[in-house]
């Protein structure tokens, strides 16, 4: 086994043997989803985005930008060195360029201290590799709400109203006389139900508090405005211009609405982690290919799916979540890829006031600075 010198801000985590520890790992990343594991170890899931799940072991996990993910450790496994590498890389869907380091610390028993600045390299053989999509559905299965009397899970058992949104990312042609940096002289964007977000120049949410107008439409499509082989086109031949402007979807208070977020091959698919923000949801239903409401509302987990903020919609693939739209607001859903939403992949969200004072948007403070 190669040894290398631990340099001053390397991560090291002591441990004394035979107690648990609590890990709460958070996704920091920009633009990697991420495998991580600690050699011969497992973990024991607990919570993920501030939401208790029923515990089940894993020998890794998959978290994507933004995710939280609490777990148990034990420490019961010494071995030889006392010495163990904690190593996290990326999930990779994608055919774009990226960085394909890993990120490694070290858990160390401290009954096992013997003074050594050396550490072993190598990997933990329970890391997933980069392109494990089986891995990361089977993890991702694996959730589950605790949905007990003190913690209950309020998934909504209708809906009000269902929305499906495809996820694109797409080739722009190039306005004449430009030169584009992309692919046939085209720009690259993103988008969703193929409506490429532009932010309007005055806040959506003053827009709306005040009732000025002009600066965005109400009018996000509740279905995808062009119906093809989501997931089996030409990614390239097949790819749409979009359509660019500020369209939000607007719901009443206290609407049940399910969204389902539709993955597409268009230039490239990929496992897209799509953030909601102001409400948690509940994911109901993932699967392959291209969603048939008919079939795939069937296999719907309306007792107890785990609750988050943000969901990875499968590569290739569909989410569909469930949320309780009682947060009023202006709220931005969107793809916790950075460079995705600065494309465009990226929609508003309003929540229209209540009738009770408790069920409506709050002023805004008297010392909000002025843009």
């Amino acid at each position: 086994m190669r040894l290398i010198h631990v340099n001053a801000d390397t991560f090291i985590q002591s441990v004394e043997q035979g107690k648990t520890y609590i890990l709460r790992i958070i996704n920091a990343a920009l633009n990697d989803e991420l495998f991580f594991a600690v050699a011969n170890h497992t973990l024991t899931v607990v919570e993920i985005d501030a939401v208790y799940t029923k515990p089940f072991t894993t020998p890794a996990i998959m978290i994507t930008p933004g995710q939280t993910t609490t777990v148990l450790l034990t420490a019961d496994n010494p071995g030889s060195t006392g010495v163990f590498v904690m190593a996290a890389r990326p999930y990779l869907t994608s055919v774009f360029p990226f960085d394909n380091s890993t990120t490694i610390g070290y858990l160390q028993y401290t009954t096992k201290l013997n003074g050594s600045s050396s550490k072993p390299l190598s990997l933990p053989a329970n890391l997933p590799a980069m392109e494990d999509t089986p891995f990361a559905t089977r993890f991702t299965n694996g959730l589950r709400s605790l949905a007990s009397a003190d913690y209950p899970c309020n998934v909504p058992q209708t809906i009000d109203k269902r929305v499906v949104t495809t996820i694109s990312l797409n080739l722009q042609d190039c306005p004449e006389n430009q030169t584009c940096k992309g692919y046939l002289n085209r720009r690259f964007y993103a988008s969703m139900s193929n409506q490429s977000f532009v932010r309007p120049s005055i806040s959506i949410l003053e827009s709306h508090y005040r009732n000025l107008g002009g600066h965005y439409t109400s009018d996000f499509p509740d279905n995808p405005p062009h119906i093809y082989n989501y997931t089996g086109v030409d990614p390239v031949a097949e790819n749409m211009n979009t359509e660019f402007g500020t369209r939000v979807l607007q719901v009443e208070f206290g609407t049940k609405l399910e969204m389902v977020l539709q993955d597409t091959n268009l230039l490239n698919p990929e496992n897209h982690p799509i953030h909601v923000h102001g409400h948690n949801f509940f994911i109901v239903g993932r699967g392959f290919g291209n969603f048939d409401a008919a079939k795939d509302t069937k296999g719907y987990n309306l007792v107890d799916p785990p609750e988050r903020n943000t969901v990875g919609v499968p590569v290739g693939g569909w989410a569909a979540i469930r949320i309780n739209a009682d947060n009023p607001g202006v709220w931005f859903i969107h793809c916790h890829l950075e460079e995705h939403t600065s494309w465009g992949l990226a929609m508003g969200f309003i929540v229209k006031s209540g009738k009770d004072p408790t069920q409506s948007l709050l002023p805004p403070p008297n010392d909000l600075p002025v843009c």
